[in-house]
Formats: structure tokens, sequence, C-alpha cells
């Protein structure tokens, strides 16, 4: 939705004499990941119940800032949501905007910081909290009542974007020299724009389904069912049992994943939801670990083509034991624990 869409929502809630907290609930349970942040939405219920009836931006007297305009916002906004994983140096080279006024966009306009390498809301509200500290203490006593049994039934999947060259990181990029030999020149280099959207489907015992979506499609709540009813059959045929079981399985709050044709299938299929908090990255295995090794591992490499990066994940995948998987999940009761004892507050590391 757009931002005057959603203030129009806001401004109709606050007609109807909702509470700010009701509000920002009702916008996260409609719109996940998506909404906007609990400071925004009360500022705007705060001047509609105040009398104000535009749901535009006030224009604002002084010298205008040539980078920080409603346009530019949008612009990193929408290059933001579209990969939450994005780079400010990538956002830069998409958008034109310099790398200094897309860091004060991020912080002072859309209030938004980095946790697990993902973009999410600066501040998490008491209630977000809350929700992240039931919820994680919910999963981690299922967890810790038999963990060979949570472990065996867990599934968990998520999406990225992986480009045909992401470069080095400047540590990935240093080279031995002796004292007296020059540095070496590095050249500037940018993320290219070709792009694969890769969902990954996995579990403890390694990758169960990757799915890369079509140039030019996009994923929707009907495209996500397709693949959860694709997902049981990968089930069936790679993990006997594990249906019979039953299925734990995890994902995040994107809408497309909460839509009622996603949510149909996922029940169809006789999967058991895992509670997963809004904004919460940092208790998602793809987002703290899956995504972040298999990342570093391409950076730096160059593909020809969609083909030759879907064969190098396919590669990396492979190359790695059962261990490293299980792992991963296993990292979910650390961080369960820490967001408990930290009051719902992210994670870290």
């Amino acid at each position: 939705m757009e931002k005057n869409e959603i203030r129009a929502v806001i401004k109709y809630l606050c007609l109807k004499k909702m509470s700010t907290k009701d509000i920002h609930s009702d916008l996260v349970e409609t719109l996940g990941d998506s909404s906007p942040p609990y400071s925004t939405v009360a500022r705007w219920a705060k001047e509609f119940k105040l009398g104000r009836t535009s749901t535009e931006d006030e224009h604002r007297e002084g010298r205008p800032s040539t980078s920080l305009t409603a346009e530019n916002v949008k612009k990193v906004e929408e290059v933001v949501l579209e990969d939450r994983r994005v780079t400010i140096r990538h956002v830069a080279e998409v958008t034109g905007i310099s790398y200094g006024s897309i860091q004060r966009i991020l912080a002072n306009e859309l209030h938004m910081r980095k946790v697990s390498a993902r973009w999410v809301p600066k501040m998490l509200n008491d209630e977000q909290k809350k929700k992240r500290v039931d919820m994680s203490r919910a999963n981690l006593e299922k967890f810790q009542a038999d963990k060979d049994n949570f472990l065996s039934r867990f599934v968990t999947m998520d999406e990225t974007w992986i480009h045909h060259f992401d470069p080095e990181t400047k540590q990935q990029s240093m080279t031995w020299k002796r004292s007296d030999e020059p540095t070496p020149k590095k050249f500037k280099v940018s993320s290219s724009a070709g792009k694969v959207m890769a969902s990954v489907f996995w579990d403890a015992e390694g990758i169960i389904m990757v799915d890369y979506l079509e140039k030019g499609a996009t994923i929707t709540g009907s495209y996500y069912a397709e693949q959860i009813r694709r997902l049981r059959e990968a089930i069936k045929e790679k993990r006997r049992g594990k249906l019979r079981a039953g299925v734990l399985f995890h994902q995040d709050n994107a809408p497309v994943h909460k839509a009622a044709i996603a949510m149909a299938a996922i029940q169809e299929a006789g999967f058991e939801l895992v509670e997963h908090p809004p904004y919460s990255p940092d208790l998602a295995p793809s987002d703290f670990y899956l995504f972040p090794r298999l990342k570093e591992h391409l950076r730096g490499k160059k593909f020809d083509d969609d083909s030759d990066v879907m064969a190098a994940v396919e590669d990396f995948f492979q190359s790695q034991d059962k261990d490293f998987f299980s792992k991963g999940i296993l990292g979910l009761e650390k961080r369960w624990t820490k967001c408990i004892d930290l009051l719902g507050d992210y994670v870290e590391k």
C-alpha cells in the first residue's frame, strides 16, 4: 500500500474511535512486515484526532534538501522493501542518491536499521516486544520438551535475491604484500543488475526444495500456495516419515505468506505453523544463518546468467554436510532464550 493509503486507513480507524495501539495491531495483522512502525502510526493518529483531514505531507519552509524529497524517500523505500537484505551501497547505485543521504533517509524518514542483514524498524514498541517474548517462550518450551522430535519435524523457508555479481567486502578483498611493495589498487565495483529470486525450503538435514522465480514474475499468494503443494511432495519423497510425524512449518509474516490462499494450502498440506513475530529476522534461521553464509560464499564471483547463479547456489548447498544445516536450526534455542532475556529486543548475535 502507498503511504497515503495507509494514512487514510489510520484516519478511518481514528474516526471509529480505535486506540492507536489497536490501529497499529490491525495494520501489522493485515500488512505484516510492510506495515508502518508504531511511532508513525501514533504520529498520524494524533494529527487526525486533533482535527487534521489531509493525508498528504505538509510543505516545509526553509531551504529544501536536494536529496530528502518525498520522491527520493519513496525510491529508497521501494528498493528496500523489494529486498530487505539490500546494502546501502546497492541502494545508492540503483537510485542515484548519495550514500549519506540514503543513511539519513533510512534512519530519519523510514526509521529503519539492519538486523540479521535485513532492514527492520529502528525501534520496536512494547506490544511488538511482548509478542516476540511470548512467541519465543512458546517456541522454546516446545523445543526443549523434546529436541529430537522438534528437529525431526521442523521445516523453515524464506526468499532472497541473488545477484549475478556481488562485490567482495573490504575484508575479503585484502591481500598480503611486502612492506616495500606498493598498495594494490582497488577499483570501484558495483553489484550487477541481473539477479535471481530463490525461495529456499530446508530443515536440520539439508535443503528440501529451492524454487527460482522466472524473470518478470512476482511471488503472489497463489504462487506461494503452489510452492507449498510442491514442498509437501518434496518432503514425501526426500524425508520419509516426516509427513506422518507432522511437519512444524516456519515462515515469516510477509503478506504473500499470510494470504488466505497460502494459509489454506498450508492447512491442506497438514503443516502445523510455528509462530513467528513480525519484524523478527533475528529469529529466522534463513536470515541469521543460511543466507549470510550463502552470500559470503558467492560474493566476488561473476555469473554470466541466471542458470550459472542457480548452479552455484546448488553447488554450495550440496557441499555442506548435515551438521551445517542442523547448526542453523539449533541456533533458534539460543536466540529465543536471548530474546526473552532481552525482554523482546533484537538479538544482534
